[in-house]
């Protein structure tokens, strides 16, 4: 597989472009396991040169995903295609693809630079690779995961964020058409997370490699990703860019899964340039196009904590909220409120600056402004989808 960059902003042209070449191709895949349908009717086309996220909870069927790809299981029924190849046979496919797991190598009793030389090495000459050749690949990979100046530390002395990067040369070693990584910084602390993630992504860029990651941290999969995938009970609900997931959401499990989110009854009460729903005794008028439902229709709406602000009480004020805790974060503070009025719930607002907890004590009324270009809706009833890959 040659290197094909994908520059992100490019995807949602790319994506319907006739012609795009796509590194893996599942069409209308099913697997079970005894009477569990582990991935149900699945289709999805990953551009060559793409970072893919799939995110989902437990037992939404990513990782069986990432195994089929893998070569670990094959699919009961559908096509799995890399490259243009349809994998009938898995297993086959295993020598050209890498992955990369939560749990790193262990060499303790060795340097650094010889146990992963001796790793490599091994993995290429079941591959054929010719002793110089090996050499070459070994000071070439240690090079792209900078760990070419820790070669002489013993292994065990490797932080969790290096005996990453030891797996992710071993891996790259074999020159993978696609790198699968199923949970790879889940053990680290998030300083560590946070640093290895950007080198993850500029190494995947500056190689151009057809990457499929699994995680079950979102912030991880908004920041990484050139698209996310969100599954549910074996399906694609959603995929997409990060924003578009994140602002867009399709259906009602997607809003709810993904971020945090205020849910809300509302009425969606008429509709010209833009929809005009409910809230309270207000009105909001959202982007016609994020309220999927009929005129008249029961609603819930969704609001993301940031879209909440709070100001003080004036004669305009329309909304209003009792503060009754704070959560601290550093840089902002979430705060929960509550609001009769507007449903039986607690709402959640997030508020920049750390002086949001002496600006909006406990037991202040607040008012409430909503930027309603960031909400949607749906209607009550509204059952999820089955996302477009």
């Amino acid at each position: 597989m040659a290197p094909f960059p994908i520059d992100p902003r490019e995807l949602a042209t790319l994506a319907s472009a006739p012609g795009a070449p796509f590194a893996v191709q599942l069409e209308r895949v099913s697997k079970r396991f005894g009477d569990s349908l582990a991935l149900d009717d699945v289709s999805l086309r990953i551009h060559e040169g793409e970072f893919v996220t799939l995110i989902g909870p437990s037992g939404c069927g990513k990782t069986t995903l990432l195994n089929l790809l893998a070569g670990l299981c094959t699919a009961d029924q559908g096509q799995v295609i890399l490259d243009g190849q349809w994998a009938g046979d898995a297993h086959s496919q295993l020598g050209e693809i890498g992955i990369v797991n939560q749990h790193p190598p262990q060499w303790d009793a060795q340097l650094a630079g010889q146990s992963i030389a001796a790793s490599i090495g091994d993995e290429l000459r079941r591959r054929d690779v010719g002793e110089t050749e090996i050499i070459d690949r070994v000071a070439q990979v240690l090079t792209l995961v900078r760990l070419h100046a820790h070669a002489e530390r013993p292994f065990r002395d490797l932080s969790g964020g290096e005996r990453q990067r030891a797996a992710l040369a071993q891996a790259l070693a074999i020159r993978p058409r696609l790198l699968l990584l199923d949970e790879p910084f889940a053990g680290l602390e998030k300083p560590l997370r946070l640093a290895m993630q950007i080198e993850l992504k500029d190494l995947q860029r500056r190689l151009g490699m057809t990457t499929v990651c699994v995680t079950h941290d979102q912030g991880e999969a908004l920041s990484l990703s050139d698209r996310v995938v969100v599954m549910r009970a074996g399906r694609v609900h959603q995929a997409g860019p990060p924003d578009a997931i994140y602002r867009y959401p399709q259906d009602p499990f997607v809003a709810r899964f993904v971020g945090d989110v205020n849910v809300l009854p509302s009425r969606y009460l008429s509709r010209d340039e833009r929809a005009k729903v409910s809230l309270g005794d207000s009105v909001l008028r959202l982007p016609a196009e994020q309220v999927q439902a009929d005129v008249g229709a029961r609603l819930d709406l969704y609001l993301r904590p940031e879209h909440i602000h709070l100001e003080p009480l004036g004669a305009d004020t329309r909304l209003s909220a009792t503060v009754v805790a704070h959560v601290f974060q550093g840089d902002h503070v979430d705060i929960q409120l509550d609001a009769p009025a507007l449903g039986p719930d607690r709402l959640l607002a997030r508020q920049p600056g750390s002086d949001a907890q002496t600006r909006w004590p406990v037991g202040a009324v607040a008012g409430l402004s909503i930027d309603s270009d960031g909400a949607c809706a749906f209607a009550v009833d509204a059952q999820p989808g089955n996302g477009a890959p």
